[in-house]
């Protein structure tokens, strides 16, 4: 996968699932698409879950408790509103490294068959290097809970909330 500077709505994303009982790296749509979708339509709309709800949304609800995922990135970018005028700024680590964000993901099949798998990434209220430019943030994973978020059989939901 060659880098991406500005990936938007429907690209895919590089990123972590366990499946069948081990990790493995690949690429999902970013922009949830559920099962029983229509069509992939609204690919684009799903793009990220508020933690504090995602629990029990149906939107949500299933893969939260079945299919979370890391995706992995190196930075992200907010939109701040002026006005008419939207902003954008780049976050980082201070250390430059990559991270990941905790997600969910989804298997939509298509009519013929085809799969198109897709990921959304989970929000939270935005730490102080943010929220000067948003009220909202990814939620960047620590790397000693990167395992316990990937563990489906992880079914604490009181805890995956504050990883």
């Amino acid at each position: 996968m060659s880098p991406s500077y500005n990936i938007a709505p429907t690209h895919e994303v590089l990123t972590v699932i366990c499946y069948e009982g081990s990790n493995k790296l690949g690429k999902l749509h970013w922009g949830l698409v559920h099962p029983w979708a229509k069509d992939l339509s609204g690919a684009g709309k799903l793009i990220n879950a508020r933690s504090g709800t995602v629990a029990e949304k149906p939107s949500f609800k299933n893969a939260f408790a079945e299919k979370r995922c890391l995706i992995l990135a190196d930075g992200f970018y907010e939109w701040q509103k002026k006005g008419k005028i939207k902003q954008p700024w780049y976050f980082r680590l201070p250390s430059g490294n990559p991270f990941g964000f905790s997600g969910l993901w989804e298997s939509w099949k298509s009519r013929q068959g085809e799969n198109y798998n897709s990921c959304t990434i989970l929000t939270t209220i935005a730490s102080e290097s943010v929220k000067h430019v948003h009220d909202r943030m990814p939620i960047i994973l620590r790397l000693d809970t990167i395992s316990n978020w990937l563990n489906p059989d992880t079914h604490d939901v009181c805890q995956l909330k504050e990883i």
